[in-house]
């Protein structure tokens, strides 16, 4: 069976737990799509833990993890993220890397940050990880897939890229240095000695995987928001986040995806530049900001604050439909304990007329959002386990929401840890 665990929203949904405690019966957890441009944070036995470009299911002796020909891979973040799960304590995991996938190479983050400071108030708010550039490079055939680097023309491709390269810096950036040929060269023999031993040939293990029936999981990053086909475009990440997406980036059988469970904060929360109605400001934002999360909602990347809102029915009800749903994880319900009341988004107000419908273009940056309040339950729901349990006001809550959506909630999580979860 494949299931894939994807985002409903603006990512930092709490997808990185989910994992974690689906793959302990997992075959394989494969990421397959984005980079080192947004964490998974997670919380186990090990300790606390954030991973930027290894599966979620590196905690999970027995469990494959491998990193598919969809992402960006980043050898500097891959190799950082190895010492601390050793440093952590963690059992050595078994790690695979699609020989398919495509490097993120150290001008990539060079030019996104110089594309970040030439656009000034317009930027994109970029993790500055390299990530568009990287995507860019992928569709102008220019970028370098990991089986490449043991090709024999590969110094010859290298002499063409830095020629390209040189001439955007000359133009774009000429305050930067150019590139020089010998360096980038070396680099790429040196990340093709390191990667060697964990390349895979994906498309064959993913065929007999299948046809073994075994349990194959898939890590999403980010949200359905943050799609670069259908979502806030172009305020979005720079590949595909949807579920449908998996089949590419895991090679797996679309038709083999038959569960996708769609994970969705009880608010919302946002890093990064772009339309976000439900946003919320002053103290009203920096309490929820200190209450969210394990450690607060602070980018799992960056570190930079996230911004903070209401819970946000008409862009969840379009995340949960793009993503093609069959269940949803409802997340970080405990942290809205402390409130009387809570805000609903139902709907937008643009240009006056409701519309219930997430629009697109600048018809998302006029729009206003029109809330309905529910009473608060006021007391703790950290760590509980059993729907009955939980306060009337809680339930309803989630029932409510779940109509707003049109989604079955059959998960919800009551905090960090893999054991604080309601299961219906």
């Amino acid at each position: 069976m494949v299931t894939a665990i994807v985002g409903g929203n603006w990512g930092d949904e709490g997808k990185g737990k989910l994992t974690d405690v689906f793959a302990e019966d997992a075959d394989y957890v494969i990421r397959f799509q984005g980079g080192a441009n947004a964490g998974h944070t997670i919380m186990n036995e090990y300790g606390k833990f954030v991973l930027h470009i290894l599966p979620s299911g590196v905690f999970q002796q027995g469990t494959v993890n491998i990193i598919g020909p969809g992402a960006a891979f980043n050898c500097e973040a891959f190799q950082r993220e190895l010492q601390n799960l050793k440093e952590g304590g963690v059992p050595q995991p078994d790690i695979r890397i699609s020989d398919r996938a495509q490097l993120v190479m150290p001008y990539h983050i060079l030019f996104d940050k110089l594309e970040e400071q030439r656009l000034g108030k317009h930027s994109f708010g970029s993790t500055q990880s390299g990530i568009a550039p990287h995507y860019s490079d992928k569709a102008m055939k220019i970028g370098f897939q990991l089986a490449e680097l043991y090709n024999q023309n590969l110094e010859e491709k290298v002499e063409r890229v830095v020629t390209i390269k040189n001439a955007m810096i000359a133009g774009l950036y000429p305050d930067a240095e150019p590139l020089k040929a010998e360096e980038v060269l070396a680099y790429l023999r040196q990340v093709g000695e390191f990667v060697k031993p964990y390349l895979c040939d994906m498309a064959a293990l993913m065929r007999q995987a299948v046809k073994d029936g075994k349990n194959i999981l898939l890590e999403g990053q980010l949200g359905a928001l943050r799609d670069i086909t259908n979502g806030i475009y172009p305020m979005t990440t720079s590949s595909s986040t949807l579920a449908g997406y998996g089949a590419v980036g895991a090679c797996v059988p679309p038709h083999e995806i038959q569960r996708v469970i769609t994970v969705v904060k009880a608010y919302s929360s946002c890093v990064g530049a772009g339309p976000f109605t439900t946003e919320i400001f002053g103290d009203e934002a920096d309490v929820l900001r200190r209450k969210g999360g394990s450690d607060g909602e602070f980018g799992a990347t960056t570190g930079r604050p996230r911004r903070m809102g209401w819970f946000d029915a008409v862009a969840t009800r379009y995340g949960v439909s793009v993503q093609g749903t069959t269940d949803v994880a409802l997340s970080l319900i405990d942290v809205l304990g402390y409130l009387d009341e809570i805000p609903i988004c139902i709907a937008y107000d643009i240009n006056g007329v409701r519309v219930e419908e997430f629009p697109s273009g600048d018809r998302l940056d006029m729009a206003k959002p029109i809330y309905e309040k529910v009473p608060g339950w006021k007391c703790d729901l950290r760590g509980i386990t059993e729907w009955d349990q939980l306060p009337k006001e809680a339930q309803n809550y989630v029932k409510h929401i779940e109509k707003l959506i049109g989604c079955p909630i059959t998960m919800i999580s009551t905090g960090p840890n893999r054991s604080d979860m309601i299961y219906l």
